[in-house]
């Protein structure tokens, strides 16, 4: 036999659950944090300052031209949008909670849709105002959009509620239908580009919140064993998350540089914001600008949602 020592074998132990749930939370609160910020830049950029409104009215008048075809569509998407139906939709995703047996989630999804779209009504009423500039305007401060708000939320709480595998859809029908509402109330002038593109942000904010309080519930024992319960809702596969959230990144920045390289255009020729060309660049820009905010903030949304549910015993 042989006499040589035997060396130690270091067995490095996998991360614990609560380390994984502590990233979550962190990137979630990093999240809300970001698109609080994002918010406040927006007004400060687009509102706060003569050329802010000076581009922004421009995207606003270039609205006029093919208005009235647009219109018959936009203002049946707007339609849609009221307090009945937010409330009709909070209950429809706490029931859909409730019959998965997630109660805390019932009670998250309630957190995100009051929070989200109280925080809109507060932030334009009684936080940030429109400063007079000499620029053109028929009402006050409009940022954020309830409308557009309203329509995110709803979407962010059914990605919140539905099954896992059914969740890459509900976030590619929650950005289509908040690009829809967005820029519908850009037809109707009923808003500017960065009064939509803050509500998405708001709904961001309280949707990375909402996915903080689910990466912090515990998980629920087996009444039998007392062990973790296995999954019973498959999750999605990991080839349609790609897919899925790689289309939403590629769209998302596609058209965020159509809507930089529009704007930026406008920016420059301020002098010359009456022409046609201009305002209909400008309101094109502002248009892209929503579907960009639309995509990107859904496929965090997403990825978000699957990483607060990943170490629970059910999506």
């Amino acid at each position: 036999m042989s006499d040589a020592p035997t060396l130690p074998v270091i067995v490095r132990p996998a991360p614990d659950a609560g380390d994984r749930r502590g990233v979550v939370v962190a990137v979630a609160i990093g999240v809300a944090a970001a698109s609080f910020a994002g918010v406040f830049l927006l007004w400060r950029v687009f509102v706060d300052t003569l050329a802010g409104q000076q581009v922004e009215n421009a995207a606003f008048q270039g609205a006029q031209y093919g208005q009235t075809q647009l219109w018959r569509v936009a203002e049946r998407v707007l339609d849609v949008v009221s307090v009945g139906f937010i409330v009709a939709v909070l209950i429809a995703a706490m029931l859909i909670a409730v019959l998965r047996r997630r109660w805390s989630l019932a009670a998250q999804v309630a957190v995100l849709m009051i929070g989200a779209n109280l925080t809109t009504q507060v932030l334009k009423k009684w936080v940030l105002d429109r400063p007079d500039l000499g620029v053109e305007a028929d009402y006050g401060n409009t940022l954020p959009s309830g409308h557009t708000t309203a329509a995110a939320s709803v979407s962010a709480a059914l990605l919140l509620v539905v099954p896992p595998r059914a969740r890459p859809w509900a976030a590619v029908l929650g950005a289509g239908y908040t690009t829809a509402t967005g820029v519908s109330t850009l037809i109707g002038q009923w808003h500017r580009p960065s009064d939509v593109v803050a509500a998405v942000l708001v709904v961001l904010a309280w949707t990375a919140i909402a996915c903080a309080l689910v990466a912090l519930t515990p998980a629920r024992p087996s009444t039998a064993t007392g062990a973790l319960r296995l999954a019973t809702d498959p999750p999605p596969t990991p080839a349609t998350m790609r897919g899925v959230v790689a289309t939403l990144l590629i769209v998302g920045v596609g058209a965020g540089a159509s809507a930089v390289v529009a704007l930026s255009h406008t920016w420059q020729n301020l002098d010359d914001l009456d022409a046609r060309a201009e305002q209909v660049t400008a309101y094109l820009g502002g248009a892209a600008g929503v579907l960009m905010a639309s995509c990107l903030a859904f496929a965090v949304m997403l990825l978000l949602r699957q990483a607060a549910a990943s170490r629970l015993p059910r999506g």
